[in-house]
């Protein structure tokens, strides 16, 4: 009988342990069904909605790595993972928005100059992974691709009211910072407090409305989110100062 029952709590908290191992999981997985709609929307030339796509796994991004850590359960596989959505989702789509609007006037040419920002991520993410440990750094060698892609991705969105030389610009900076030894502060240690993800995606979702109604960007998103972008690095520098305040002490 003692045998049977410690059979089933034996089975409980294997169970538990596997939930909570996926539980990050779920958040990359959604970060790469989010890259390939991106892509499917920027083949259709839906650039708005492959944008939006592209934030939105932006933010699931952000959300996996912390709740593995939170969770205890941030392992090989999981920042294996996390590399393939990556490349697909901030690599990839971002690189056929950019041919799709720009590149593709120089046909073949073009389709290889395009290629060179998932194959620079790609690299980017290579290293990281043999050089990342599980302590969290305050600093990133080379531009992070999540940030390089959505960058990417918001700038040919508006390749049409920018200037010809944009792009193009934007695109070779970006993919070189990629595989630079830049060093560019991490947020990883800044605590995600709860009203930001209010009003995260309160943010996308008031976004999509507007653009479904009125298939145009209104001026909320050219206030919105230089507002929050302005918001994430006040907090970033207020934390900065009281971890420095802090070891002063």
């Amino acid at each position: 009988m003692m045998s049977s029952i410690d059979e089933v709590a034996g089975g409980i908290i294997l169970w538990k342990d596997r939930v909570r191992n996926s539980i990050p999981n779920l958040f990359t997985f959604g970060n790469l069904y989010c890259g390939f709609l991106a892509i499917v929307m920027a083949a259709k030339g839906d650039f708005q909605n492959a944008t939006l796509l592209i934030v939105i796994a932006m933010m699931l991004d952000s959300l996996d790595g912390r709740l593995a850590r939170m969770l205890g359960v941030a392992g090989d596989f999981g920042k294996e993972l996390d590399s393939l959505a990556d490349i697909v989702t901030f690599g990839v789509a971002p690189a056929m928005m950019a041919y799709y609007t720009y590149f593709y006037e120089f046909g073949e040419v073009g389709l290889l100059i395009s290629a060179l920002f998932p194959l620079f991520g790609a690299f980017r993410l290579a290293r990281f992974n043999l050089s990342a440990t599980n302590v969290a750094s305050a600093y990133f060698s080379g531009v992070p691709i999540t940030a390089a892609g959505g960058i990417l991705a918001v700038v040919t969105l508006f390749s049409g009211r920018m200037n010809d030389l944009m792009v193009p610009l934007v695109f070779t900076g970006l993919a070189f910072l990629m595989v630079s030894r830049v060093k560019i502060p991490s947020f990883k240690d800044i605590p995600v407090p709860r009203h930001t993800f209010v009003i995260t995606f309160t943010l996308l979702y008031v976004t999509y409305v507007m653009i479904a109604r009125s298939n145009e960007w209104s001026t909320f998103w050219f206030v919105a989110v230089p507002l929050y972008i302005a918001f994430l690095l006040f907090s970033f520098i207020k934390k900065k100062k009281q971890k420095q305040h802090s070891n002063g002490l």
